[in-house]
């Protein structure tokens, strides 16, 4: 059986990473989707909603696994029995990024690989920093989100006071 972990922080989770989620759960027989709690980074929503909002739009996949995580990737691949990292790739500046990811977690164990995945031209310009940008201004991002999570961030961003809907 060939499991693979689709690790990120999915804050929020956007069509691009569902993109990737769907073309990457046909190649596998198991997908992780593992929500990385990062206390480097401030999130805008917590690690148990976001492992919701991930669980919601993909709730037809059934061979998916919404899975929140913290610490280093190659652990969590040891802890899951996961064989490959996949990792969607958007631009040039990602893949020096995921390059030297992926050789650091290949020198700390050999035996998990990771896969690239280029995400789909109509994607390639989107991130969830945008995403939360467009909201805080009171911008449509139906086009970017599904809509279960279009309504989590604008009750976020209305409840934090930073959603400008004039």
């Amino acid at each position: 059986m060939l499991r693979a972990i689709y690790p990120g922080s999915f804050d929020p989770v956007t069509y691009g990473h569902l993109d990737v989620i769907r073309r990457s759960c046909k190649i596998v027989d198991e997908l992780i989707v593992g929500v990385l709690n990062n206390n480097a980074k401030m999130p805008l929503f917590s690690v148990e909603e976001r492992v919701k909002m991930l669980k919601e739009v993909t709730k037809d996949l059934t061979n998916v696994k919404i899975v929140p995580f913290h610490g280093l990737l190659i652990d969590f691949a040891r802890e899951t029995g996961a064989d490959v990292v996949i990792r969607g790739l958007r631009a040039i500046t990602d893949f020096e990024y995921e390059l030297q990811m992926s050789q650091t977690n290949h020198k700390l164990e050999p035996n998990v690989e990771t896969m690239f995945l280029t995400t789909s031209i109509e994607y390639s310009y989107l991130s969830s920093t945008t995403v939360k940008e467009i909201a805080a201004f009171g911008g449509d991002i139906t086009q970017f989100v599904p809509e279960a999570v279009a309504v989590k961030l604008r009750e976020k961003m209305n409840a934090k006071g930073e959603c400008n809907n004039e």
